[in-house]
């Protein structure tokens, strides 16, 4: 029976995107995460297991550019948003990772994201602030479905390269961290089960 912990050298990828008040991971809040945990079936494809997300509250101090509220149509002020204290929302993104880690065998998450350096920055940065303990991913290895997509399809754009691969995009769903983080990980799904298809690998 194959294993992801065998495909990945003992890790398990998880797919990771966040929705952030602007660039700087030091300065600027987290204000949604989402997660993708992938599992593998009996024939080595990687397929999409479960999804888990959460909205934010911005950290004391935290800088938030309205032009990045008009981009990913958060706002700050809904009751909807349900949104938890940064290490309350990490703890429910590690908590599903770590069990699957144990129920994979796998060592360790690595983070799966478009732009990887990004989503990473921001995870590692709520992780320092908040003195996360036992953080399931590796704190500076990740995949980069940018760069993953560059090579298979061309295309660096997410929503370029997840047309590239066949697989459904919406604009109007565009910017949401669970839409974009199940559309990266339907793209990197696409790629490694593609690859595995070329080269029985």
């Amino acid at each position: 029976m194959p294993r992801i912990a065998d495909r990945f050298r003992g890790f398990l990828p998880v797919v990771i995107d966040v929705e952030t008040g602007g660039f700087n991971s030091r300065t600027d809040a987290l204000l949604e995460i989402a997660a993708c945990i992938l599992r593998m079936d009996d024939f080595g494809r990687i397929n999409i297991a479960e999804t888990i997300s959460t909205h934010v509250e911005p950290f004391q101090g935290s800088n938030i550019d309205p032009k990045s509220l008009e981009i990913t149509g958060i706002k700050l002020d809904s009751p909807l948003r349900n949104a938890l204290p940064e290490k309350e929302a990490l703890r429910r993104i590690a908590q599903p990772v770590r069990k699957e880690l144990r129920a994979t065998g796998c060592q360790r998450a690595i983070l799966v994201g478009h732009n990887s350096f990004f989503d990473l920055s921001f995870l590692n940065a709520a992780i320092e602030r908040t003195n996360f303990k036992r953080s399931p991913f590796h704190p500076f290895s990740s995949f980069d479905t940018a760069t993953l997509a560059g090579l298979a399809f061309g295309q660096t754009v997410l929503s370029r390269a997840v047309q590239s691969a066949g697989l459904d995009w919406n604009e109007a769903e565009a910017h949401s961290a669970v839409y974009d983080t199940e559309r990266t990980a339907a793209l990197f799904c696409a790629i490694v089960n593609r690859w595995k298809i070329l080269t029985g690998f």
